[in-house]
C-alpha cells in the first residue's frame, strides 16, 4: 500500500512569493508612471508585470501540488503539475502580447503627445532591479532543477528586456520631438515580440518535460558511474532517466553473472538501487532489471 504523504513545502517558496510581490509593486509603478507620463510603452510594460503576478500564483499552486508524494491515485507522484502550470501561464503571456499589439497599432495611427522625460528614470531603475531578480531566481531554478522556477526567472528577464525596449522608444520620442511620438508605441510592439518569444521558450521546455524528454545526459552518466562500482555488477545495458517535478526516476538494466541465484540477483538489484538513492538525492525511485551477462 502506498503511503500518503503530508509533504507540502515548496522548494524556493520564498523566492516565488517574493517575485509575486515585486511584480505587483513594479507593475503598479509602471502603470501610474505610464498614465501620468503619457507612455503607452510603460503601460504595456505594466500589463506584462501584472500577467507575471497571475503567472506567479499559477506557478505557486502548481509547485504546491507537484511536491506532494505519491498516493493511491497517483502512484508516480504529482510532479507533472509543475510543467502543466508552466504551460498554463504561457497562455496568459500570449493574451497579454495580443492586447499590447492591438493597442500599440491603434496608438501608432492616432496622434498623441510624447512621453514625459521622468519616465526614463523609472525605467532605468526597473531594468536594473529586474536583471538582478532574473539572476537570483535563475540560480534557484538551476539548484532545484525546477522548470517552473526557470520560467519565473525568464519572466524577470522578459520584463527587463521589454522595459529596455520601452526605454529606447521613449528616449527617441523625447529626443526626436514632433513627429517621433509613435516611437513609444513601436517600443511597445517590440516588447510584445519579446513576450511571445519567451512564452514559446517556456512552453517548449514544459512540453519536453511532459513528453518525458531525456534530461541532461550527465545525470544518466552519474547513475552509470555509481552502479558500475557496486560489487557483483558485470556491466550495464539500458539507462533511462526521466524528470517528474523536482525529482528523477531511473530505469536501469544491470547485467550480472548468469550463474547466480534469483535470490542473489534480487539482493544485488537492491544494492544498486540503495546506492543510487544514497548518492543521488534528486532520484526519487529506481527500477532495476537484472539480465545475465554473456
Amino acid at each position: 500500500m502506498i503511503e500518503v504523504s503530508k509533504k507540502t513545502s515548496v522548494p524556493g517558496q520564498k523566492i516565488i512569493i517574493g517575485s509575486l510581490f515585486s511584480n505587483l509593486f513594479l507593475g503598479l509603478l509602471k502603470l501610474l508612471t505610464g498614465i501620468f507620463g503619457n507612455s503607452f510603452a510603460l503601460i504595456a510594460d505594466s500589463i506584462e508585470s501584472f500577467s507575471d503576478v497571475i503567472s506567479s500564483v499559477i506557478l505557486f499552486i502548481g509547485l504546491k501540488v507537484s511536491v506532494k508524494e505519491r498516493d493511491e491515485n497517483h502512484p508516480y507522484g504529482h510532479g507533472k503539475a509543475e510543467p502543466i502550470a508552466s504551460i498554463a501561464l504561457t497562455f496568459l503571456l500570449y493574451a497579454a502580447a495580443i492586447f499590447i499589439i492591438t493597442e500599440s497599432i491603434q496608438n501608432i495611427r492616432t496622434p498623441h503627445k510624447p512621453p514625459a522625460p521622468f519616465t526614463l528614470i523609472l525605467l532605468g531603475a526597473i531594468i536594473f532591479i529586474k536583471e538582478i531578480l532574473f539572476r537570483f531566481v535563475s540560480k534557484a531554478g538551476e539548484t532545484h532543477q525546477s522548470s517552473a522556477m526557470k520560467a519565473e526567472a525568464w519572466h524577470h528577464r522578459s520584463d527587463a528586456l521589454s522595459s529596455l525596449a520601452a526605454f529606447f522608444g521613449i528616449a527617441i520620442a523625447i529626443i526626436g520631438g514632433e513627429g517621433y511620438e509613435s516611437a513609444d508605441d513601436w517600443a511597445a510592439l517590440a516588447a510584445s515580440a519579446l513576450v511571445i518569444y519567451n512564452a514559446w521558450t517556456i512552453m517548449r521546455s514544459a512540453m519536453n518535460e511532459l513528453m518525458d524528454v531525456a534530461p541532461d545526459p550527465s545525470i544518466a552518466q552519474q547513475v552509470k558511474d555509481i552502479a558500475r562500482k557496486v560489487p557483483g555488477v558485470v556491466q550495464l545495458d539500458k539507462c533511462l532517466v526521466r524528470k517528474m517535478g523536482f525529482d528523477f526516476y531511473v530505469d536501469l538494466h544491470v547485467m550480472v553473472n548468469a550463474d547466480i541465484s534469483v535470490k542473489e540477483g534480487h539482493k544485488l538489484a537492491h544494492d544498486v538501487k540503495n546506492q543510487l538513492l544514497k548518492d543521488l538525492p534528486k532520484i526519487k525511485d529506481v527500477l532495476i532489471h537484472i539480465e545475465p551477462a554473456e
